[in-house]
């Protein structure tokens, strides 16, 4: 009986691996631009998008632009954030504050097909008082390109096309459609959902591929009993 039933456990093995396989390589991130907010300990994934945060006088933000499949595993921009150094030229002024920006267009590997990403640069915005990151960017950072969700699309220019699009877990760069619900949570949601690991679907086929071996081996025990 034990030496009937060691194929059916190597074949369930198989199969088992196989789905798991599967799933693993049907993960997919999104392109897009984050936002992060700077502090002396680094930087943090902002928990608003940037037409919602009204930052003081003082503050540093981030902008990225990679490929990731939510807020958990989302690159952070390379430079430190440093208000002193990048404000360091431009004085206060009644009426105004001051927001040190940090715009990383990330690595040529998260780079649209046929684009090159610019260096990343920090620059000092001198905007109102009332006014949002959104507005803080746009003053030293146009053209700005926005989705019809509001999602952030391109900074400067770049990228040239696209907005928050799916990209394959295969690392082809592959596209698989237009911006989608998903891509436009880092504008405002630090929600996961895993970071890529096998779905429902997967799961659910890995429970049925169980449940078929248990039951080939109980009916082998019982043509033997």
């Amino acid at each position: 009986m034990r030496r009937a039933a060691a194929p059916l456990v190597v074949l369930l093995l198989g199969a088992f691996l196989a789905v798991l396989g599967a799933g693993t390589a049907q993960a997919a991130g999104y392109r897009y631009w984050s936002f992060w907010e700077g502090s002396g300990t680094g930087w943090a994934y902002a928990t608003q998008g940037p037409s919602l945060v009204r930052p003081d006088d003082g503050s540093v933000q981030g902008f990225r632009f990679s490929v990731s499949a939510d807020s958990q595993d989302a690159s952070k921009p390379r430079r430190a954030p440093d208000f002193a150094k990048t404000c360091a030229d431009t004085p206060a002024k009644d009426g105004t504050k001051r927001v040190a920006l940090v715009i990383d267009p990330g690595t040529a590997a998260d780079a649209p097909d046929g684009e090159t990403p610019p260096a990343p640069r920090s620059v000092c915005a001198q905007v109102p008082e009332d006014a949002s990151s959104a507005d803080a960017l746009a003053s030293v950072a146009k053209p700005l390109r926005y989705g019809s969700d509001a999602l952030l699309c391109a900074i400067s220019g770049y990228p040239a096309s696209g907005c928050g699009e799916q990209v394959s877990g295969d690392g082809d760069g592959a596209s698989t459609g237009g911006s989608s619900k998903k891509a436009s949570a880092p504008a405002g949601d630090s929600g996961s959902d895993g970071g890529g690991g096998p779905s429902a679907g997967v799961l659910v086929g890995i429970g049925a591929v169980l449940l078929l071996g248990i039951a080939a081996v109980a009916q082998a025990r019982r043509r033997r009993g």
